[in-house]
């Protein structure tokens, strides 16, 4: 009886001890930095394991013990197998003091297509990390939140946003351009005033083709092809239009 009672308990703990051994092999694996087909391996081995992943994802995405490149594996990983139901969780590394953690937890709720998260992306805006906020406006303008536009304009006067350049003050930063672009994407149409004024002047020619994109998905109305001086014109001719007399 006594023989029977033992082999039914360690019957029942042996989906535990089996998954302990998954967890700790998984560990092992992520401590070891990965590149190439390491990599491809890695990722092929946790999502066999499916959901008994889980346990080792989160440890490794939650310690600095492991490499950086692996810890963003795991990221991914974890949203790949858990889904939607990861997003809460994946949230909470937007704050991350390592950036590689907070832009690879943005990065894996826009793969979610996670659209319920828009203050956390709105708050990334701001980050510190230039590439952080590159990646918090993809999320805002590829999911459609409009309702952060607002937000998005400010960054045109956030000066982490512009750099400094020899004998020319400041310089508007690759982000500017995404800037211009997603407020066009999301149809702001406070925008469309200081778009239209922006355009015809030189100081931003830099930025003249995102101005030009931009305003055409604002007012659904394409400007003419030919130089920059026929789009002003047609800009010009739009914004007289538009003055009430």
């Amino acid at each position: 009886m006594k023989k029977t009672i033992l082999i039914l308990i360690l019957f029942s703990l042996n989906p535990l001890i089996a998954s302990d051994k998954i967890t700790k092999t998984l560990l092992k694996d992520f401590k070891q930095e990965k590149k190439g087909k390491e990599i491809f391996n890695l990722k092929k081995k946790a999502l066999s394991f499916g959901g008994k992943s889980v346990p080792a994802l989160i440890e490794v995405m939650k310690s600095g013990k492991y490499p950086e490149r692996n810890r963003w594996v795991a990221t991914f990983l974890l949203a790949n197998i858990m889904g939607p139901k990861s997003a809460s969780f994946l949230a909470k590394f937007a704050g991350h003091p390592n950036w590689v953690l907070r832009m690879a937890s943005l990065k894996a709720l826009l793969a979610l297509k996670e659209k319920s998260l828009g203050p956390i992306y709105a708050n990334a805006l701001k980050d510190k990390s230039l590439i952080v906020r590159i990646q918090a406006l993809e999320n805002i303008g590829k999911l459609n939140l409009a309702k952060f536009a607002p937000v998005v304009w400010a960054m045109l006067y956030d000066s982490r946003n512009y750099y400094a350049a020899k004998n020319a003050g400041k310089k508007r930063s690759n982000i500017i351009k995404k800037v211009i672009t997603t407020i066009g994407d999301l149809k702001f149409k406070k925008a469309e005033g200081p778009l239209l004024t922006m355009i015809q002047k030189k100081k931003y020619n830099d930025i003249f083709e995102e101005m030009d994109y931009s305003l055409s998905k604002i007012q659904g109305k394409t400007s003419p092809e030919g130089s920059r001086r026929i789009k002003r014109h047609y800009w010009k001719r739009m914004a007289m239009a538009q003055v009430k007399i």
